[in-house]
């Protein structure tokens, strides 16, 4: 199984976006659109305080009929937050994803986000093992031993 450190070392942008508690909701989508992401990172200064998501904005602003202008990210951020850290394995956050409907982990190593993962990152992970261990698997059955 490969760490969380690995996944992040092969996402094609291992950025992190964030935004402010005090932002209004409008402000976040608009970042999230902006680098075409689900969810953003909510930071007071160096501490992570929230989450913010598609799927937030969805049930608590969209369905409730309330303005996203005039909303702080504050308002449906979710909190606390569930993260993980770099030694942890792609099983294991699948496992925390899956279990707590999930679909994104903030990497958080001695207090400091480092990164974040998303349901994709990890499915894309687990199939290039698996992909990896066919074809090894392919090869050991058609007498290619490397002998």
């Amino acid at each position: 199984m490969k760490s969380v450190a690995a996944i992040l070392k092969e996402k094609r942008d291992p950025s992190v976006h964030t935004i402010g508690p005090d932002a209004s909701v409008f402000e976040a989508l608009e970042r999230m659109a902006e680098h075409n992401v689900g969810a953003l990172l909510v930071m007071e200064r160096e501490r992570l305080v929230g989450i913010v998501s598609e799927r937030d904005y969805a049930r608590k602003v969209i369905l409730l009929a309330r303005s996203s202008r005039d909303l702080p990210v504050r308002g449906i951020m979710s909190s606390p937050v569930m993260y993980v850290g770099l030694h942890q394995t792609n099983e294991e956050c699948m496992a925390l994803m899956t279990g707590k409907r999930l679909r994104h982990l903030p990497v958080v190593e001695s207090g400091k986000v480092v990164g974040i993962v998303s349901i994709g990152d990890l499915v894309k992970s687990i199939v290039a093992e698996q992909r990896f261990i066919i074809e090894q698997l392919e090869h050991y059955i058609a007498g290619d031993r490397g002998v």
